[in-house]
């Protein structure tokens, strides 16, 4: 029996995006959390977190976008024509974010407050414009004769700012439970204090799409309401209630480590919710992986740099971690 190119490609690029999700993720958060905090020493702690390491997060989005083009190229000239704007206004997020990150560290007095306001926008455009093509993504594409056959809006939709506004949500939890694992004093304070009303609104806005999902989409509801898969999948949903109520509990606890755990268990959730809900396709609603899959030589020439590749980031990734592990302190960091 054959090796499954497009299921085994399929596994590297959901490891790959929810890799992303979990390492860009918290450090979007921190911008996001910006206008939450006014101290300008307790700012650049906050930044200086995740100074070491923000860059080399992003390497998963463009691992990501490669895979995507080697191994599934009908899908990826569907996205991108289908999510042309989101996506490009995700990427100036990003760069616009990306360059205040480094000059609000050199700016003079005069013009720091322009650059945190910068690095604060750059995250909540670049986190919002991500949640907008998952939002026009779980609602699907018209495709026809191989090519994107929508409009040059159809991304947005009234779910589409919904699931925005949830990773927003998403990422700020994120960013506070990072800040309480990463800092201490009246900053870590602040975040436990904050941290505890956006991880139920987590809760709110994931409640509030697992129901619209299936409300709007026949095949999602069937999925997920008819037997036996009801039996299977309802452990997912009772599995985010009881994380997020340790969350709250473990907030309470003065743990330092667990917030943080437990808030990327909740999106590992959230991220298994979204694939019961599509499988297989990969171009929802009709598209499966085996349909949109690259020709096997293509899949299994590209397959063999990926598996060199992959083990190399993660290794980079994980020494990274480990030499700026533990505590930042106010006037420590890598700057």
């Amino acid at each position: 029996m054959g090796i499954d190119l497009p299921l085994l490609w399929t596994f590297v690029l959901t490891f790959g995006l929810m890799m992303y999700v979990v390492m860009d993720g918290f450090d979007l958060g921190i911008g996001i959390l910006f206008p939450f905090v006014r101290d300008r020493s307790e700012r650049d702690t906050m930044v200086n977190t995740v100074a070491p390491v923000w860059d080399g997060n992003e390497t998963w989005l463009v691992l990501g976008g490669a895979a995507l083009l080697a191994a599934f190229p009908l899908t990826y000239s569907v996205l991108l024509s289908a999510l042309y704007l989101p996506l490009v206004a995700m990427l100036a997020g990003l760069i616009w974010r990306g360059a205040a990150f480094e000059f609000r560290f050199k700016a003079d007095e005069a013009h720091k407050p322009f650059w945190d306001k910068a690095f604060a926008w750059g995250s909540y455009i670049a986190t919002f414009s991500q949640g907008i093509a998952l939002g026009a993504y779980i609602n699907g594409f018209e495709v026809r004769d191989g090519a994107y056959a929508g409009g040059l809006l159809d991304w947005l939709t009234p779910f589409g700012l919904f699931t925005g506004l949830g990773l927003l949500i998403a990422y700020a939890l994120l960013g506070a439970t990072w800040l309480v694992m990463k800092t201490e004093g009246p900053l870590q304070r602040r975040m436990r204090a904050l941290a505890r009303p956006v991880a139920i609104a987590l809760l709110g806005a994931i409640t509030i799409v697992s129901l619209w999902t299936p409300y709007a989409h026949a095949e999602v509801a069937a999925r997920w309401f008819s037997l036996p898969n009801f039996i299977f999948f309802a452990p997912v949903p009772m599995l985010v209630l009881a994380t997020t109520c340790t969350l709250l509990k473990t907030l309470g606890d003065d743990r330092d480590v667990a917030p943080f755990l437990l808030t990327l268990l909740l999106l590992f959730l959230g991220y298994t919710g979204l694939i019961i809900s599509l499988w297989p396709n990969i171009i929802p609603p009709a598209v499966s992986i085996w349909d949109a899959a690259a020709p096997a030589q293509s899949m299994g020439f590209a397959l063999a740099g990926a598996l060199f590749i992959i083990p190399c980031t993660l290794a980079y990734t994980a020494w990274s971690y480990y030499v700026f592990r533990g505590k930042v302190r106010t006037g420590e960091g890598y700057h």
